[in-house]
């Protein structure tokens, strides 16, 4: 973890903005478990170091970190925002059932699988992968054999 905070101190340095003890917090409580969490579920869980923390200081410290490249803002349709610590490029695979977000690795040749317009110039690429985890596929499995379908929806 000790370069993570390392690279937290420089990305601050160079991107102007202050370092505060409710960023250094918030960002620590994102490398601590890396499960792509909304803004309230970082509340939750700054909340228990920082209790007077404010969710609306949370929202600005999410901010303050995305802009300064420290976390990436992942939009999955219309849900809440989640914040991602992983700044390797990678895709992300969202499980319909349950909702929980997986970082999925990227090879390297999948880079020149696409098939850009000529001379286009990409700034960014975001791909989302849709489905069923690996437990909530093995609950489907089951209901379809008339086992039981109970499955527990698991909170980020």
């Amino acid at each position: 973890m000790k370069p993570r905070i390392d690279r937290y101190d420089d990305a601050i340095a160079h991107s102007g903005i202050r370092l505060t003890p409710q960023r250094r917090t918030v960002y620590e409580a994102l490398m601590a478990k890396r499960d792509h969490p909304t803004a309230q579920e970082v509340f939750m869980r700054v909340r228990r170091r920082m209790p007077s923390i404010s969710l609306a200081t949370v929202y600005n410290c999410l901010e303050a970190l995305t802009e300064s490249g420290l976390v990436r803002h992942v939009n999955l349709d219309r849900a809440s925002s989640r914040y991602c610590p992983n700044l390797e490029p990678h895709a992300h695979f969202f499980c319909s059932d349950c909702g929980t977000v997986f970082d999925v690795s990227i090879k390297p040749s999948l880079k020149d699988s696409w098939e850009l317009p000529a001379h286009s110039l990409v700034s960014q690429a975001e791909l989302t992968l849709r489905g069923l985890c690996a437990q909530c596929a093995q609950c489907a499995q089951c209901a379809q054999k008339g086992g039981s379908s109970e499955h527990q929806k698991t909170t980020i």
